[in-house]
């Protein structure tokens, strides 16, 4: 995690938060603050809990206040045990199993913890807040299995397991060291675990901050992708000698998509003054390959479609999910209300579709792929960019590679959201399976991410060929930075390494930054 503290000013919790934000929070280290109103309106709200606990067993059965839950939601519970109540639900809901999430994502999600109580419907004291903050700030980060949410109530068994490390248990690692127990690591902090009051353990559970965590950085990740494919498909069209006519705005006009547009857009940039495409301008061929004509329409698609996940993640991370929720009345009084408001449907269709937007950015890459390593497919390029015919295999494998991550994508795109398993007795009885429609949508990005790696790595293989002919500065601009840390392919060698090296490039948002470095911003 890079460490910018001294940049920008903290992100004020309770307030309108961005998924840019979020990720300055979440992967840079950003600093967090409890803003003034936002702790007066959480002091408000606790007033209302604290006023049902006062009145002790002769008082209003609240759910989760006095009572158990799930289906033990009709069960009373004394005044004298409400701590134990609470303290009990976090230890008890711990039950998350299969890799550790990274530090990112447990960031994220104390976040949107903190955002979720800041906004002063769930009853709690600033206190809760207080700690999430400090542990935000000072590098504290709980232990947190990435397996065991359905999604809803929320995402159970992660939040718990963010929430046993405030209580002192659990595990949790300090800055960059190893994971201990959860009050060892509060104390190399000097944060004072917070011992759970009414309603309190309950309102640090109740929620879709896994989903949201994830699905918005892995978004983000995924929206820069969709300008990598710009980039990559430019170079393919100049190693393949394709033609810019597809991309003329009249034809976007005539079918006006907003992404499509975009995309077409930014190849025409990417792709003006090439000495490549000056030198086959009046050749005989009538049409190319859909993979590089219709790079607006396919990509253009996948960009519309998470653009509507973006408004849905942005609504998300600025909602109250917590339940039952305080709502302050004009008369001084309190009402608080049981719902829904945890169930992560609105995320598990969204992320599900974000999949499958990203995956298409692979799938048709990968046929970008086998056009320019398929001699039947090329013209002037060698079989498979290899140095030298038969001794050489070039990048035949590459394209092996790059179709096992569409295929895996495949997999992987199969909706979440679909599937639903009743659970606590009946009472939960149906669930989003957002948390799966989330992790399955980071896997996706990451196979994409690799498939593009590779497609650059061929289609700059292919622009080498074409030399001394010189493409667009764009693609040049972009070309360079390939070769600055991958040299071109003289005889085999093994290629994992350039693989891994260009989707860093890609990770670290580099790569399109060479290319805007010469032609100014893309979209």
């Amino acid at each position: 995690m890079a460490i910018r503290s001294a940049l920008l000013p903290p992100v004020l919790v309770g307030e309108s938060l961005t998924l840019e934000a979020l990720e300055d929070v979440a992967r840079r280290g950003r600093p967090v603050a409890l803003g003034a109103e936002a702790r007066a309106r959480m002091s408000r709200s606790r007033a209302a809990i604290d006023a049902i606990t006062q009145a002790g067993d002769a008082g209003a059965r609240v759910y989760g206040v006095n009572t158990g839950f799930g289906a033990l939601s009709e069960t009373r519970i004394s005044a004298a045990d409400v701590r134990q109540l609470q303290k009990n639900l976090v230890r008890s809901h711990s039950t998350g199993v299969g890799p550790d999430l990274g530090v990112a994502q447990v960031r994220g999600m104390m976040l949107l913890r903190a955002q979720v109580l800041a906004l002063g419907h769930s009853g709690v004291r600033p206190e809760l807040v207080d700690v999430l903050v400090a542990m935000l700030n000072a590098g504290v980060h709980p232990r947190v299995p990435s397996q065991g949410s359905v999604g809803a109530s929320g995402d159970l068994a992660p939040l718990a397991h963010l929430a046993l490390a405030m209580i002192g248990e659990g595990e949790a690692r300090f800055g960059s060291g190893d994971f201990v127990a959860g009050a060892e690591a509060m104390q190399q902090a000097g944060v004072q675990p917070i011992v759970l009051e009414a309603k309190e353990g309950l309102s640090l559970i109740n929620g879709t901050q896994f989903m949201a965590s994830a699905g918005a950085l892995a978004l983000l990740d995924a929206e820069e992708l969709c300008r990598v494919a710009d980039v990559a498909g430019a170079m393919s069209v100049e190693a393949l000698k394709g033609s810019s006519g597809p991309f003329d705005p009249r034809l976007q006009v005539a079918r006006p998509h907003p992404g499509q547009a975009v995309v077409a857009r930014n190849l025409r940039t990417m792709l003006a003054e090439s000495e490549i495409m000056e030198s086959h301008r009046d050749c005989g061929r009538v049409q190319d390959a859909y993979s590089l004509r219709c790079m607006p329409q396919v990509h253009g698609a996948s960009r519309d479609a998470l653009s509507w996940v973006r408004g849905v993640l942005e609504r998300e991370v600025n909602s109250v999910t917590d339940n039952p929720s305080v709502f302050l009345r004009d008369d001084g009084g309190a009402d608080v209300i049981s719902g829904g408001n945890f169930h992560g449907q609105p995320l598990a269709l969204a992320l599900d579709l974000a999949a499958m937007a990203a995956a298409e950015l692979a799938n048709v890459s990968e046929r970008r792929v086998e056009q320019l390593v398929n001699p039947a497919l090329s013209t002037g390029l060698t079989p498979f960019l290899a140095p030298g015919l038969g001794l050489h295999s070039g990048f035949m494998i590459a394209q092996v590679a790059s179709a096992s991550l569409v295929s895996e994508n495949k997999v992987l795109c199969h909706p979440a959201s679909v599937d639903s398993i009743p659970s606590s007795a009946g009472k939960e009885d149906h669930v989003s399976m957002g948390s799966i429609s989330a992790r399955k949508f980071e896997q996706v990005v990451v196979n994409v991410r690799n498939a593009l790696a590779i497609e650059i790595l061929t289609a700059a293989a292919g622009l080498d060929q074409r030399s001394p002919l010189s493409p667009s500065r764009g693609v040049a601009a972009a070309h360079a930075a390939v070769r600055a840390l991958v040299a071109p392919l003289t005889e085999d060698r093994p290629l994992y390494r350039d693989i891994a090296r260009v989707a860093e490039l890609i990770e670290t948002r580099r790569f399109v930054g060479a290319a805007e470095s010469a032609i100014g911003a893309l979209a």
